[in-house]
């Protein structure tokens, strides 16, 4: 899988929340200033020679849909960060998050409970 650029995840989460669309349709959910039509269509066609997008064909018109889900996505995005950002460590990650962040108390205990559950289900 390759990473995304900035406005090809931008299309993507579009199509991931509609589940189909065709190029109008994913440019009227974008943000202002929106690009071109042209420069929408050719973000589609580099997600679908990616692997990431498939189309089904109306006449002249496609209408594309996603083939990499969103959490299959995620998955290798953090899985990236997490080589290339804390050294392949989730605890180094988990730290920085809980540095950075300012969690309140319920946020770490929410935290707490998910590391109990997994230490749990290893048991």
């Amino acid at each position: 899988m390759k990473e995304l650029t900035k406005a090809e995840e931008q299309v993507m989460q579009i199509l991931w929340d509609r589940e189909n669309a065709f190029v109008k349709e994913i440019l009227e959910e974008m943000p202002e200033p929106k690009p071109a039509y042209n420069t929408v269509s050719t973000i589609v066609r580099i997600l679908e020679s990616k692997g990431f997008v498939g189309h089904d064909a109306f006449g002249k018109s496609h209408r594309y849909r996603p083939i990499i889900a969103k959490d299959q996505y995620r998955k290798f995005s953090m899985n990236q960060m997490m080589k290339g950002y804390f050294s392949g460590s989730a605890s180094n990650l988990v730290s920085f998050f809980i540095k950075e962040k300012n969690l309140n108390m319920k946020d770490l205990d929410e935290i707490l409970k998910i590391i109990e559950s997994k230490k749990e289900g290893e048991k």
